[in-house]
């Protein structure tokens, strides 16, 4: 099991339904010195995690201003404990554990699951600003999810020992920051 199917168990046991993420909560530490990832139109969220500072960017794919139908979002590194380099996800990272699937819902509406944990959905939605965003519901609230954080001590490549989580985002609504950190 990789970190990010434990993470996304995680999060669909606790954080989702409010009560063990709501009961424990905590404050990751690092995620301080990590880089901001430079952001455009397309970018949507990006995750982080301990131990280094390589960091995953999912961008929304336009044709004509609409997403692509086959692939509506990319996924792909930046490597910035190399050269600060992209890097597209490798074949497993891909297929079992970063990549998203899509299902098309509307013209302007997908639904996506990451392939390590098919439960949870996200929604890639045009939202009143006419940009894409990817949506979740965090402890029964809303939010355009911008960044999550990971913070793991120990574990292994399969099965890493997350001991808090951050996910940030704005409230649709009011337009507020909303960042919300559970242990898991």
């Amino acid at each position: 099991m990789t970190f990010m199917l434990h993470f996304l168990v995680w999060l669909m046991t606790g954080f989702s339904t409010g009560h063990a993420g709501a009961e424990q909560p905590c404050v990751c530490k690092g995620q301080e010195t990590f880089p901001v990832p430079p952001a455009n139109k397309a970018t949507l969220f990006y995750i982080q995690r301990t131990p280094n500072t390589n960091t995953i960017l999912y961008d929304v794919k336009l044709e004509k201003g609409m997403p692509d139908e086959e692939d509506p979002v990319h996924a792909y590194w930046i490597r910035y404990q190399e050269e600060g380099q992209q890097e597209d996800l490798s074949f497993i990272q891909r297929n079992y554990a970063y990549g998203l699937k899509s299902k098309k819902l509307s013209a302007d509406k997908y639904e996506l699951r990451f392939v390590s944990y098919k439960k949870l959905p996200f929604y890639l939605v045009k939202a009143a600003d006419n940009q894409f965003h990817v949506l979740a519901t965090i402890n029964g609230r809303n939010i355009h999810v911008s960044r999550v954080f990971l913070q793991i001590e120990g574990g292994s490549f399969w099965l890493p020992n997350i001991v808090c989580a951050e996910v940030k985002g704005t409230d649709p609504v009011t337009g507020q920051e909303v960042i919300q950190n559970f242990k898991p």
